[in-house]
């Protein structure tokens, strides 16, 4: 997983309406539901499938860390599916998506101008055609590149060129060097 996929994980998961189980227990349970048999929820996980059923019968009540990590982030991950469907379609087709990030961008300017990439952070609302590719190219199975690149290219729509109003000459935006990358929808 990128940058910009555990960006989206995180933005859906600010939209839980109910937090996900707490117990170890209950979280083996909820994955058993969805996974069906223990052999796909040790799969998952990463652990044996005895291991599994003592989990889920509760004689085992504190995993390794390592192993508790995991167990949370595939009840996360798989945690209201139809909240997170919703919001991202309100994303998609009224709402647009906010990036938040610090990075450097590079881009290419006209000669004259200075087309040195650097450091900036930023905060800037890209409207629902962005996050509508974004989601698409995420369910696709797009690369980190490719979802960088839909990204970069609403910041060179929205921020750099304000709507056409400016920097006209400026192409080939890149988003380089991810300190961090947050999104809000």
């Amino acid at each position: 997983m990128g940058e910009i996929d555990d960006a989206i994980g995180r933005a859906d998961r600010e939209a839980f309406t109910r937090q996900p189980p707490k117990t170890l227990q209950a979280r083996i349970n909820f994955l058993m539901k969805q996974l069906k048999t223990t052999k796909a929820v040790a799969q998952e996980i990463g652990v044996s499938q005895r291991s599994v059923e003592r989990y889920r019968r509760g004689e085992r009540k504190h995993p390794p860390k390592v192993i508790a990590d995991r167990i949370d982030d595939a009840v996360r991950a798989r945690w209201q599916p139809q909240v997170r469907r919703r919001r991202q379609k309100q994303a998609a087709t009224t709402g647009g998506i906010t990036v938040e990030t610090r990075a450097r961008f590079g881009y290419t300017a006209p000669i004259g101008t200075t087309d040195d990439g650097r450091f900036r952070r930023l905060t800037v609302h890209l409207p629902p055609a962005y996050a509508r590719r974004l989601f698409d190219a995420r369910d696709a199975g797009a690369g980190d590149e490719e979802m960088r690149g839909i990204i970069a290219e609403g910041f060179k729509e929205i921020y750099f060129q304000d709507d056409g109003a400016r920097a006209m000459g400026l192409s080939n935006v890149t988003l380089n060097d991810i300190d961090y990358l947050d999104l809000d929808y």
